[in-house]
């Protein structure tokens, strides 16, 4: 009677994988939690900054640096606050060596957001506006990429890894083709693309 109950290698193997699939989903977390946010933030922010900069040093709209930066900090402190929430989620109950890999990629963004602050600080009253912001958004942006880079790295992850990449990519397009231009690659590629990026992961979990 317990011969028959007892599952076949192939059940066996199906839960395993199920299982896998489940903790995998997990691990993961919401990608309507880490990307959504995000994108809206950018394209806000750096849209706003667009307005104020234009493509040609000529304001688009009737925006002030002063509203155009208070928007892109706002909404990125909504995004920051949606992504911990995500990410107290997903550590919630891990333990051992995916909790320690978590809690250093967690440092990992305070320290680097941390030392651009520094960097920027440092360096933005030497020069003109348009070069100051163009510093601080193209290095602020150089953060992201690059910790999604690695942390695609770390869980093995190909679309966050691509994400990184793509941010690099516009971030370095954008720096050559000055502030109005980076604004805008950045509120539409960047943002929008974040955006997009995290609805089509949510449809493919």
């Amino acid at each position: 009677m317990a011969d028959e109950q007892a599952p076949t290698p192939e059940e066996m193997m199906r839960l395993i994988k199920e299982q896998s699939a489940i903790a995998a989903k997990h691990l993961r977390g919401e990608p309507l939690l880490y990307y959504v946010p995000w994108g809206f933030a950018w394209l806000l922010g750096f849209g706003a900054l667009f307005l104020h900069y234009g493509l040609d040093g000529v304001p688009d709209g009737p925006v002030s640096l002063g509203q155009a930066l208070a928007v892109l900090f706002a909404t990125q402190i909504l995004a920051g606050a949606a992504t911990g929430f995500g990410m107290a989620k997903v550590g919630k109950g891990v333990r051992g060596e995916s909790a320690a890999k978590g809690m250093m990629y967690g440092y990992s963004w305070f320290a680097g957001v941390a030392l651009m602050w520094v960097i920027c600080m440092h360096f933005t009253f030497n020069l003109p506006e348009a070069e100051a912001s163009l510093l601080w958004a193209t290095g602020f942006l150089m953060v992201p990429a690059l910790l999604y880079m690695a942390g695609g790295a770390i869980w093995t992850s190909w679309p966050m890894f691509f994400m990184g990449a793509w941010i690099a990519a516009v971030d370095g397009v954008g720096v050559l083709l000055g502030i109005g231009w980076h604004t805008l690659l950045a509120a539409v590629l960047l943002g929008g693309g974040q955006v997009a990026f995290g609805f089509w992961l949510r449809r493919r979990m």
